[in-house]
């Protein structure tokens, strides 16, 4: 943005009814393009987005990086995220409009973790953190002074 190539491509009546909003944060891409390129519509040189490929690769080699050896993709993140909500209560229907499924027998795909999951062994830490938030606890960590 600072080298004035921060002008994303709004549709056409929302860049008319709104001449800078292309400029504003709020429509500025979270993962800009390395290179800038040249919009075929307006032949302005502007910056786009990531492509998606490219997104899925760099999930790919940051899953190898970490040793992790089942593959792992976008989409694995998009499943952590749906059961995640569930596990923790978001209702199904929320969790269905937030994926944009548009029936919810697809996002009940995530409930069968759930189920796999009634009986599972809970980290010291969670239980620590369980334990903190009871009222009338408090657990105070010794700096060393």
């Amino acid at each position: 943005m600072a080298l004035g190539h921060g002008d994303v491509h709004l549709p056409d009546a929302l860049s008319r009814k709104y001449p800078n909003a292309g400029k504003e944060w709020a429509w500025q891409y979270v993962f800009p393009a390395n290179n800038l390129s040249v919009d075929p519509r307006s032949g302005l040189v502007r910056r786009h987005h990531i492509s998606d490929s490219a997104i899925q690769e760099m999930i790919k080699k940051a899953a190898k990086r970490a040793w992790i050896s089942k593959n792992g993709s976008v989409h694995t993140l998009r499943h952590s995220f749906a059961t995640h909500l569930l596990m923790n209560g978001v209702n199904i229907r929320e969790v269905q409009e937030l994926l944009g499924h548009k029936n919810v027998e697809t996002t009940m795909i995530y409930t069968h973790v759930l189920r796999d999951m009634s009986h599972a062994p809970r980290s010291p830490l969670d239980a620590l953190l369980a334990d903190v938030k009871k009222p009338g606890k408090n657990i105070t960590f010794d700096n060393g002074d």
